[in-house]
């Protein structure tokens, strides 16, 4: 097992959270997790690429270590600090790898500085651009249900979203245990989701790897084969017996089809 070197940017009132390994003269990977877990997300990526490649996982604002304060930033303001964690590392680029929340994130960090991201792969997840309202209805019928269960059962809450995000019993506690930070002084982090949503058509420019496991969301499946056919510059991939967090569930086919993209990138 590799050993993560952690750091952190120490901003006013927090500090965000990151984990670095491997050689910083090779080319850099960054890790964005989904919502409510953190960087243990993508422990088996840590272990595949670590000798090629230089490695940063971050813990998302209201996440993991990252906790914000009441009346603090929101979550949207993690794509800003991660170019803060590439100037402070010295590092001019980035492959960016996200799931879920984490891949929205990863394209507006994208679209916002498109000189700093040398491509993008998409898990589980959607454009930020255009008319999503189909799918966005969908996940908020998800998300309605894990919070009404955060509300008045955190124990079930955790347990709903994990069963909802991996199908592999293991990957599962992982998860879960990554979830038991995300607590309800959280949730305000949360509202910056919105703002990194843009109903223009737009097109990230970088090239662009669409992931979805087999079992996710039927919606999330459909969207990602439309999607794919309106970006020029995107691969589209479905992972075999995986669920939602495809990286964790079936890790051998995600990084051989993820170490082929970034090859090729």
């Amino acid at each position: 097992m590799i050993s993560l070197q952690e750091k952190q940017l120490n901003k006013e009132k927090y500090s965000f959270y990151y984990y670095t390994a491997g050689n910083p003269q090779k080319e850099t990977l960054v890790f964005i997790h989904p919502a409510y877990g953190d960087h243990t997300c993508f422990h088996h990526q840590m272990e595949a690429f670590f000798e090629d490649y230089y490695l940063i996982f971050v813990d998302m604002l209201g996440h993991g270590k990252s906790q914000v304060p009441m009346g603090g930033d929101t979550i949207e303001k993690t794509a800003d600090l991660v170019v803060e964690i590439l100037d402070k590392e010295d590092l001019k680029q980035a492959h960016l790898i996200g799931v879920s929340l984490g891949s929205l994130m990863a394209q507006y960090i994208a679209h916002k500085y498109p000189e700093r991201v040398k491509s993008v792969t998409i898990t589980g997840g959607y454009s930020i651009f255009g008319d999503n309202s189909k799918i966005s209805k969908a996940q908020n019928r998800e998300i309605g249900k894990a919070f009404f269960l955060m509300m008045f059962n955190m124990e079930g809450f955790r347990r709903y979203v994990v069963k909802s995000t991996n199908i592999v019993p293991a990957e599962q506690e992982i998860f879960y245990l990554a979830m038991k930070k995300f607590t309800r002084k959280s949730l305000p982090v949360m509202q910056g989701m919105q703002k990194i949503l843009d109903k223009s058509p737009r097109s990230i420019i970088q090239p662009l790897l669409i992931v979805v496991g087999e079992y996710d969301l039927p919606v999330i499946l459909e969207n990602a084969k439309i999607w794919q056919k309106h970006e020029p510059n995107a691969t589209f991939r479905i992972i075999p017996d995986a669920g939602h967090c495809a990286n964790m569930d079936n890790p051998a086919v995600f990084n051989r089809e993820f170490k082929t993209f970034i090859e090729m990138s």
